[in-house]
């Protein structure tokens, strides 16, 4: 019984140091990658809002054709 726990423990500590590891090597990024991918998802949006206006404006007025 004192093996298995001493195990489990182990294996909890071997994996939280592994982790603390990984967690202090430095990230870098592109800042330019990031300013990229932001003006794109930017024109992606504003693509589809005017879309989304364009569609609701045209159902309205076939909507009002039909009507009237």
């Amino acid at each position: 019984m004192k093996n298995s726990v001493s195990l489990f423990k182990n294996g909890i500590t071997a994996r939280s140091t592994t982790l603390d590891e990984n967690s202090n090597e430095v990230k870098s990024t592109n800042i330019n990658v990031l300013l990229n991918r932001v003006k794109l998802d930017q024109k992606k949006e504003s693509r589809n809002k005017i879309i989304f206006t364009a569609a609701t404006s045209l159902g309205l007025v076939i909507f009002g054709v039909l009507i009237f």
